[in-house]
C-alpha cells in the first residue's frame, strides 16, 4: 500500500485543522494525530497500531486522526469503521467525535439504519460503513466491500476471522490501517503478529499510558489506579501485555468484602445460577441498596460432596426456598443449561435469563465491583469465600483462562455482575446498565 500524493489542497486542509485544536494534546496523541501527514517522520507507514492503557485518549485521538486523514485522502470513497457491535461503534467513537467534526467545519450526516455515516466538507463526500465484529460470522458482513482505509477500535476483542477480511477489502491505492485496544495475553495473535512483528507490516506502534491523556486530574489517576489489580492493573494502568498468574482475586479481603449482616430495605432482587449435576451447582441470591449488591444467601450443592445427583426439578425447588417468597426480578442462568433454562420458563414463576458468558471480561468486571465497593458477600456464604481463596488462573495457556476448579460460585457471580450489573460494548444485552470502561 504505497502513499499516495496529496494535493495542496490536503495539506492546507491539514494544517488548519490542526492549527487550534491540536493545543492542549500530549506528545504521544500528537504523534497519533499526526502521524500521516506529509511533514511527519512516520508517513510511509501502512498501518498505525495504538494499544496501552484506558482512559489514555488514545481512542478519541485515533478517530480525529482517522477522519482527518480519510477526508484529506480524496473524494467519493469509501472507509469503514469497526468495533465489537455498531452500537459500540457509535456510542464509544462516533458520539464524541462527530460533534468535535462539526466544530472543524465537516458536515456529518449518520445514518444509522443503514449503518453509514456520510461526511463532506470543501465540495468533497466520503462515505463510513459502520461494522460490528463480534463473532466469526461477523466477516460476512464485510465482504464484497472495497475500501480506502478501515479503522478497527477494540481490535484485540474481535474474532480474527473478521480483522483479516476486514484488512482484505483495503484495496484502493493508498489505504491504511488504524488499529486500537487494549493490551490482552501476550499470546494473542494481534500482539504476536501485529505489535511483535511491525517492522515486516511496516506499521506504526505507539504505546499509551494513562499520563498520555492531559485531561485526567492526579485525583482521577489515583482512582484508576486503585480500581485495578493483578493482570488488569498491568493491562489497563500500565498498557502491558501481561499473563494472568496466581489468584484471580488476590485482593479479597474478609474486612472490606464481607458483613456479618446485610441492611434492611433491600430491593431489585435477582438470583444467580451455575448448574451443575456431577459437577457442584451453585446459586446466589442479590439485593440491592443504592449502588451495592449484597449476596444475601446462597444454595451450594456438590454431589461428589453429598453422594447424590440432583435433577432439574430439585434444583427448582432449592431455587424457591432461596427465593424465600421475594419478588425475584429474574434469574441468571449458565447459557449452556438448557433443560433448567426450560424448567424454570415452564413453572412460570421466574422470569429466566442466559447469562453473560465471557470470562476473561467477566471477571475483570466481578474485580471492579468488589474493588469498587459495589459488591458485598454475606459471611453465611462460606462455598463463596472458599472459592474466593482458591480461585487461580491457569498456568501455559496463550489466553487467559481460570483453573476449571473450585469456580462455581465464581461462575454465577460472574454472569450476575456481567448480565446484571454490567453492560459493555459487546458484552450483551444486561438487564441495568451501571459502568463501563473506556
Amino acid at each position: 500500500m504505497a502513499g499516495r500524493k496529496r494535493s495542496e489542497g490536503d495539506s492546507i486542509q491539514t494544517k488548519g485543522m490542526t492549527a487550534g485544536e491540536m493545543v492542549g494534546f500530549s506528545p504521544r496523541q500528537m504523534e497519533l494525530l499526526t502521524w500521516w501527514t506529509p511533514w511527519s517522520p512516520w508517513r510511509g507507514r501502512d498501518a498505525v497500531i495504538c494499544h496501552g492503557a484506558v482512559r489514555s485518549g488514545k481512542t478519541f485521538c485515533m478517530g480525529l486522526s482517522f477522519f482527518s486523514w480519510a477526508m484529506a485522502f480524496g473524494e467519493g470513497e469509501s472507509f469503514a469503521i469497526c468495533g465489537k457491535t455498531r452500537g459500540g461503534v457509535e456510542r464509544n467513537l462516533l458520539s464524541p467525535l462527530l460533534p468535535m467534526l462539526e466544530g472543524l467545519g465537516f458536515r456529518c450526516k449518520l445514518q444509522r439504519g443503514r449503518g453509514l455515516l456520510e461526511i463532506s466538507r470543501g465540495g468533497r463526500v466520503n462515505r463510513f460503513w459502520l461494522f460490528g465484529g463480534r463473532d466469526e460470522g461477523a466477516g460476512a458482513l464485510i465482504q464484497g466491500v472495497t475500501l480506502a482505509g478501515v479503522l478497527l477500535d477494540e481490535a484485540a476483542l474481535m474474532p480474527r476471522s473478521f480483522v483479516e477480511q476486514a484488512i482484505a477489502r483495503c484495496s484502493v491505492e493508498g489505504s491504511r490501517l488504524w488499529f486500537n485496544c487494549n493490551p490482552e495475553h501476550p499470546g494473542h495473535w494481534l500482539y504476536r503478529e501485529w505489535i511483535l512483528g511491525a517492522g515486516e507490516k511496516n506499521a506504526l506502534v505507539l504505546h499509551f499510558r494513562m499520563e498520555d491523556n492531559p485531561s485526567l486530574s492526579a485525583e482521577m489517576l489515583e482512582r484508576y489506579r486503585r480500581l485495578y489489580t493483578g493482570p488488569f492493573y498491568q493491562r489497563y494502568v500500565l498498557g502491558e501485555w501481561t499473563a494472568a498468574s496466581g489468584a484471580v482475586y488476590p485482593f479479597f479481603r474478609q474486612g472490606e468484602h464481607l458483613v456479618e449482616a446485610v441492611p434492611e430495605g433491600l430491593g431489585e432482587w435477582y438470583i444467580s445460577c451455575d448448574y451443575g449435576t456431577v459437577n457442584p451447582c451453585s446459586m446466589g441470591l442479590w439485593g440491592r441498596k443504592g449502588e451495592v449488591w449484597y449476596r444475601v444467601a446462597e444454595y451450594y450443592h456438590d454431589s461428589r460432596r453429598a453422594g447424590v445427583q440432583h435433577t432439574d426439578e430439585e434444583y427448582y425447588a432449592a431455587l424457591e426456598e432461596l427465593a424465600g417468597g421475594r419478588a425475584i426480578r429474574g434469574v441468571v442462568v449458565d447459557p449452556s443449561a438448557a433443560s433448567f433454562l426450560a424448567c424454570i420458563r415452564r413453572k412460570g414463576r421466574y422470569r429466566a435469563i442466559p447469562a453473560v458468558n465471557q470470562v476473561a471480561d467477566g471477571i475483570r468486571r466481578v474485580s471492579q465491583e468488589l474493588r469498587a465497593g459495589r459488591l458485598v458477600i454475606h459471611a453465611g456464604c462460606v462455598d463463596t469465600i472458599r472459592e474466593f481463596g482458591l480461585y487461580r488462573w491457569a498456568q501455559g495457556k496463550d489466553r487467559d483462562q481460570p483453573v476449571k476448579e473450585n469456580d462455581h460460585a465464581m461462575d454465577d457471580i460472574r454472569y450476575f455482575v456481567s448480565t446484571v450489573i454490567c453492560r459493555e460494548a459487546g458484552c450483551g444485552v444486561g438487564v441495568r446498565a451501571v459502568a463501563r470502561r473506556g
